[in-house]
């Protein structure tokens, strides 16, 4: 048990890493014509893990509302909403890979 928690933390840490790098890259080209913002989608692994896809959103998605005239059509409060989700889904991932390594520390302590 302690092992395939170890796993899913990680798993969850490594992803919750992934989305923040793409909406921090989001973020700093907000401002940047023609840029097409990246999206993050979570998916369940098949070992109970987690991982993510990162996904450039269409042309035309980048440049509603604004004709393509100004930046990239990077919404700032969806970025910094999601960045919040992001740092608590990393900070709870790492909190399950230190329980998981005190678990695993307290039955190697047993087998002594």
């Amino acid at each position: 048990m302690a092992i395939s928690s170890l796993n899913i933390g990680i798993s969850g840490m490594k992803a919750y890493q992934g989305a923040l790098d793409s909406s921090a890259n989001n973020i700093a080209n907000a401002q940047t014509k023609g840029y097409q913002p990246q999206v993050a989608s979570f998916q369940e692994n098949s070992n109970g893990g987690v991982r993510v896809n990162i996904s450039k959103v269409g042309q035309e998605l980048a440049t509603q509302g604004n004709n393509g005239t100004e930046g990239s059509g990077t919404d700032l409060t969806t970025e910094l909403t999601n960045n919040i989700q992001y740092k608590a889904g990393f900070e709870l991932s790492a909190k399950l890979v230190k329980t998981a390594d005190e678990i695993f520390a307290s039955l190697l302590d047993l087998k002594k």
